[in-house]
């Protein structure tokens, strides 16, 4: 039996590695043209070496280097060949960096060690560059004695004779030995910015830890399997007494767990809000190594291989690469032309959408081809980590009936992290969590059907209009040949402190009218209005809330966060906070990372709301909150209506929202508006 070990890659990078390698050199390169335009630029090209120092420690030294070549590459059409220069230093400082912390050396450690490996090298190149190109040297020198002797005449006119004379004199020995000069001036300044970036890639890095822990982020999918690389076996896999804790967590995540999961069987994981579910299915991926424990398997894991182990995430965004539909399915795999992409795609429902811009997929859209993705790779342990939780009722039962079918009739191992009990009583077994233990008792799941209504909710007082659409319509890549209507023709009045839930299904057009509802986009035809004027330029009157809290969070702490987003004082933001039902004594100085989904979304609406909004758009607000993290949200927004008389826009997939919460419900079908009725006349959704 194979014990988890971490593994080096080998072969060309993965798509993962290059696109996190670019994307992020690309941040660097754009700190280093900043500050080579702005003055006093110098602090934002050290700054551009912490994005390459996360790159270092997270994947190979060619990520960088491959990262650093484009963006170079790039930043010359705009900076010259400074752009060469700069990336240079910054790739070398940031692989330093990066494999110090992967090493977890010491400051002391990391300056040694980049002394002797860049200093020299920097100097050779300097002197050779120097005393081959003689122009070069001239104009080099040229600048530093006119530059610094400048400096120390007005020194010496300020009457600071005794200062100026010495500064002259060395500025002349500087220029006259530079042969020496050269090497001793780089390796000052190779000492303080070696000094200078591991001081500030470390916070960085550090959360960068804390949010990956010890996951393997550097196993190749190579193009084909090389002789001395096992097949992929992940299963059946057993952990005997895991345990698992994230870097400078104060308590264990997963502990003592014990169980076992083999081919032909679906299993659920069930949990409240933070009781472990993602960690487990991480560890059950490969991608966290146990604190201790064992964890044992047949061969190796084979996380993203062919025949190995496949895992969709909550959040498909994440994981969707591909321009197009069909692309994506079949990204990273080594042999492409061999997958039949339509099987895989009619599998999940999207054939139809096999040469679609993946840009204009819903969320719902976007979970289902990562499952095709997934899918494509023939694995034998697929892992579901909430991926129900962005899809609709109709979407929801036919994933749960492909999971089913996977695991019975195609032997998969298939693991389904959920918070609905309809889903896990579709499962062969049920593995429940609490507190990052395996527990016997029943957990808190989301209920399938709607609570009975509530009659101590006191009725709240709806005014005029306040949102006008008219006729309002929106194309995406208009007048291209991938244009693609979201909406048509929609007409809808939202008044003051009136409550609406948008429902339709996935592809529908909801988020799109959110968007147009905050002013965020403008729609391609009719016009939206807030008080009479366009919607556009009244941005931030209408507060909104995007479907995965954590994008919409950029502070690292509580408190920094909706003073930043609502542009406001300590006591405003505390008091949003404690509208929110956060009380900012505990949680003012909580890092974002540690906070629960739950109450993520209650600090992006504390932001929100200290800009004082006319209204709320929330999209898919509920999504992937268990039944008490809903009945907290609830107790929120409720509270919010009737104290602030704020108008309110729910944007969900489906219905089953607290009951008496909402007014009215607005059902979108293909972007055109099928139904606007009160909430007692609507017409319930069907359950999976």
């Amino acid at each position: 039996m194979q014990r988890p070990r971490k593994t080096h890659a080998r072969g060309r990078l993965t798509p993962g590695e290059l696109a996190e390698a670019v994307v992020l050199a690309d941040v660097s390169l754009a700190l280093t043209v900043v500050g080579q335009v702005v003055p006093l630029g110098g602090a934002l090209l050290v700054a551009a070496v912490v994005p390459l120092a996360v790159v270092a420690a997270r994947h190979r030294l060619r990520a960088v280097i491959t990262g650093a070549i484009a963006a170079a590459a790039v930043g010359f059409l705009v900076i010259g060949t400074a752009a060469f220069t700069t990336m240079g230093a910054c790739a070398a400082l940031g692989a330093l960096v990066g494999a110090a912390e992967r090493r977890s050396w010491s400051r002391a450690s990391t300056m040694f060690v980049g002394l002797a490996t860049l200093w020299p090298a920097a100097s050779v190149i300097a002197l050779v560059a120097m005393g081959a190109f003689t122009n070069l040297r001239k104009l080099t020198l040229d600048q530093i004695r006119n530059g610094w002797l400048g400096l120390f005449h007005l020194v010496r006119n300020l009457g600071l004779v005794r200062l100026a004379r010495p500064g002259e004199k060395f500025v002349v020995w500087v220029v006259r030995d530079w042969w020496l000069s050269v090497p001793l001036t780089l390796f000052l300044l190779i000492w303080f910015g070696i000094w200078l970036a591991h001081g500030l890639s470390t916070p960085a890095l550090q959360r960068v830890r804390s949010a990956f822990g010890n996951a393997i982020v550097d196993e190749g999918v190579p193009d084909r399997v090389d002789e001395d690389l096992a097949a992929p076996e992940p299963l059946p896999v057993a952990l005997r007494g895991v345990r698992y804790r994230y870097p400078n967590a104060r308590g264990d995540a997963l502990v003592d767990v014990t169980l076992e999961v083999s081919p032909n069987e679906l299993v659920a994981i069930v949990g409240a809000n933070g009781s472990g579910k993602s960690t487990l299915a991480s560890v059950l991926a490969g991608r966290r190594l146990p604190a201790s424990g064992e964890l044992e398997r047949p061969g190796p894991v084979g996380l993203g291989h062919v025949g190995g182990t496949a895992i969709v995430f909550q959040r498909p965004e994440a994981q969707v690469l591909g321009v197009r539909v069909r692309d994506d399915v079949v990204w990273g795999l080594p042999h492409p032309e061999r997958i039949d992409v339509e099987a895989s795609l009619d599998r999940v429902g999207l054939r139809a959408l096999a040469d679609r811009e993946t840009s204009t997929l819903s969320g719902g859209e976007l979970q289902r081809l990562a499952i095709a993705a997934a899918l494509a790779r023939h694995p034998k342990l697929l892992i579901s980590d909430e991926s129900t939780a962005m899809v609709d009722a109709t979407g929801r039962a036919r994933i749960v009936a492909l999971l089913d079918e996977l695991a019975h009739s195609d032997g998969l191992g298939v693991v389904h992290v959920t918070h609905r009990a309809a889903e896990a009583a579709a499962a062969d077994r049920t593995i429940a969590l609490a507190g990052g233990r395996v527990v016997d008792a029943p957990v808190l799941l989301r209920p399938d059907e709607p609570a009975k209504p509530s009659e101590l909710r006191p009725a709240v007082r709806i005014g005029g209009p306040l949102i006008t659409l008219e006729r309002v319509g929106h194309i995406y890549s208009r007048k291209t040949p991938w244009a693609n209507r979201a909406l048509a023709e929609v007409d809808l009045t939202i008044r003051t402190g009136e409550a609406i839930v948008v429902v339709g299904h996935n592809g529908s057009g909801k988020s799109t009218l959110a968007w147009i509802l905050a002013g965020l986009l403008a729609p391609s035809e009719g016009i939206a209005l807030l008080e009479g004027k366009p919607i556009v330029g009244q941005v931030g009157r209408i507060g909104l809330s995007f479907q995965h809290a954590r994008l919409q969070l950029l502070r690292p702490t509580v408190l920094d966060e909706v003073r930043t987003a609502g542009g406001v004082d300590d006591a405003a933001a505390r008091a949003a906070l404690a509208a929110v039902g956060l009380d900012p004594r505990q949680f003012g100085t909580r890092r974002i990372d540690e906070l629960s989904g739950g109450q993520m979304r209650r600090v992006v609406l504390a932001g929100v709301l200290a800009a004082q909004p006319r209204a709320l758009v929330l999209d898919e607000p509920f999504a992937g909150l268990d039944a008490s993290g809903r009945a907290e949200l609830d107790t929120v927004l409720t509270e919010l209506r009737h104290r602030r008389d704020i108008a309110l826009v729910i944007v969900s997939h489906d219905r089953d929202l607290p009951v008496g919460l909402v007014d009215r419900v607005v059902e979108l079908e293909a972007g055109r508006i099928a139904r606007d009725d009160p909430l007692e006349d609507a017409v319930p959704e069907a359950q999976p």
